[in-house]
């Protein structure tokens, strides 16, 4: 008798990888950042079909650095949704950062002196965030909204309510920081690449990332296997406001001013991003690629608005639309999982 012993083998070996690459694909088709992602590609394409303006290299230019900002943060509050909670303070937080910064360079001190009170301060009220939520119990909604406003309160007192544009010998490599490129690539892109990779690597390979998603999606049985919920918690806030400072700091440098109304409503945008990108906001999902696209995403609609003619004041609604469409979507997955 034949011996087909090598046959049978290599067409096992064949159904196995069948299966595997059909069960890849299917995941890829089941994450909401890969639809995203393809409807910010089919936007590209559509924009670049109908607007002579957007394919041009200074266009792209400005959509890829205006979208870092908003995306640097995204990656902080996808870490807090993520962890079953909200952070309503990122706006102000950027504006606080940015203002102790500018006030800390035109003082005469180094970028270095300046980025490194920023960042500090940026921590401090994360903390202060994050310790009102864990020890004291208060909802994530009622402290973050309350910092929001005690944030810029602040910037305002500490600026006299003025505009800082002056800011020490170390102007220029602060305005190269925010509004330069390396190689023909805007530097907050640059940024956001090389945090975002340091932040998926966090949440996907670390005991760090894995008590995040621990407690966003049952944090009482996060506490029964022994994960120290409270300092994670003030760990998680801490980071959100530390990425809102780094975003407040690259601004300034971009913008070449602070004003106390810098990153005003920013928060509803970045937020936009994370549930547009997949994030349950109910915890214990979420991935950095999905608030990548869900910025950009945001960013095109906002950049067609404008070469289209129409009036900006559409953006919100549009946005809106993105976030009840993208939230109901996954509401619809999950039905189908369950049931299934």
């Amino acid at each position: 008798m034949p011996d087909n012993s090598g046959a049978n083998a290599a067409g096992a070996l064949e159904a196995v990888i069948d299966r595997q690459s059909h069960g890849m694909v299917g995941r890829m088709l089941g994450q909401q950042a890969f639809w995203v992602f393809l409807a910010a590609l089919l936007a590209c394409v559509a924009l670049s079909l109908t607007a002579d303006a957007f394919a041009t290299p200074q266009n792209l230019f400005n959509v890829t650095r205006n979208f870092a900002f908003v995306a640097i943060i995204a990656l902080g509050m996808t870490v807090v949704i993520v962890s079953g909670g909200i952070d309503l303070s990122v706006g102000s937080v950027l504006c606080l950062s940015a203002m102790i910064l500018a006030i800390t360079m035109n003082a005469g001190y180094p970028l270095a002196v300046g980025v490194a009170f920023a960042l500090a301060v940026a921590l401090l009220v994360g903390f202060v965030n994050g310790a009102l939520i864990a020890w004291l119990r208060i909802p994530p909604f009622i402290v973050t909204l309350g910092m929001l406003s005690i944030a810029r309160s602040a910037a305002m007192v500490l600026s006299g309510n003025k505009m800082i544009f002056q800011f020490g010998p170390d102007e220029k490599l602060l305005f190269a920081l925010g509004g330069g490129s390396t190689t023909g690539i805007p530097n907050p892109v640059i940024a956001l690449v090389l945090l975002a990779l340091a932040t998926g690597f966090a949440l996907r390979w670390t005991r760090w990332g894995t008590h995040v998603f621990a407690i966003g999606a049952n944090e009482k049985a996060a506490v029964l296997t022994g994960i120290g919920v409270p300092r994670l918690k003030i760990s998680v806030y801490m980071f959100s406001a530390a990425m809102a400072g780094v975003a407040g700091i690259l601004m300034a440098g971009w913008l070449g001013g602070v004003t106390t109304n810098l990153g005003q409503s920013m928060e509803l945008s970045v937020i936009a991003a994370t549930v547009i990108g997949g994030a349950n906001l109910l915890g214990g999902a979420g991935t950095v690629f999905g608030s990548v696209v869900g910025a950009a995403l945001i960013e095109l609609i906002r950049n067609s608005l404008i070469l289209l003619g129409i009036s900006t004041f559409w953006q919100g609604a549009f946005v809106g639309c993105f976030i009840v469409l993208a939230v109901a979507f996954d509401r619809i997955r999950a039905y189908r999982e369950t049931d299934g």
